[in-house]
């Protein structure tokens, strides 16, 4: 007999909370182990517990689902990280991608796409609502046509392409280090490497790179 998934959901809408365990529940191979609350519930099940699927909802309250699942990667505690939107939100899209999400799904479609959306992250591939499809193609287009004419950009790794969006967003090196739990001086580390590897020299040089590439990025 195979061994059923083992399921985390953490949101802090009661209604969607129960409609989607119930949902998953009426799945043969699936087993909900938890459900939270919010990301420091989450968090607090799975370093405790083996799971095999971690749905979060991205806006919860005390610990939203973008930093635990930033802990969750630092820590090493889980791949399978499906993330819950009510947005059709481009920028919030790819802030999950950069996290290393493996699934995203609306809500507003999330009782008939979450099974479909587990079932392909426990096989090891990614699911994107049909809905936000686009994005994903957009994104990826739009990377190789800057990669292109910045072939070094391909040698940068997730971390340092998640830091280099972060500052085209604005955020200081002191901002980056508190949302990626790490310290001040691993992030101006990761800055003064990004520079060396696309060649960027200057003080600011780095910055107006990223806010004039931030659609991109």
């Amino acid at each position: 007999m195979t061994n059923k998934i083992k399921i985390l959901i953490a949101d802090d809408h009661p209604l969607m909370l129960e409609g989607l365990k119930q949902t998953l529940e009426k799945e043969s191979g699936f087993s909900v182990a938890c459900v939270a609350r919010n990301g420091e519930e989450a968090l607090s099940f799975i370093r405790k517990n083996s799971i095999d699927i971690v749905v979060l909802d991205i806006e919860m309250p005390v610990l939203n689902g973008f930093k635990a699942a930033r802990i969750i990667r630092e820590e090493k505690l889980n791949d399978g990280i499906i993330f819950l939107s009510m947005y059709k939100d481009e920028l919030m899209f790819r802030e999950a991608m950069d996290i290393g999400a493996s699934g995203y799904v609306l809500k507003e479609n999330a009782i008939e796409d979450i099974v479909d959306c587990i079932k392909r992250v426990n096989d090891g591939y990614n699911y994107v609502s049909p809905a936000l499809s686009h994005f994903l193609v957009k994104h990826e287009r739009e990377f190789k046509e800057l990669a292109k004419s910045i072939p070094s950009l391909n040698n940068l790794t997730k971390t340092e392409r998640i830091i280099l969006r972060m500052i085209a967003e604005g955020k200081t090196s002191k901002q980056i280090s508190d949302e990626l739990h790490v310290s001040y001086k691993t992030i101006e580390n990761h800055r003064s490497n990004i520079s060396r590897k696309l060649n960027i020299h200057g003080t600011h040089s780095l910055i107006k790179f990223a806010l004039n590439n931030k659609s991109v990025l």
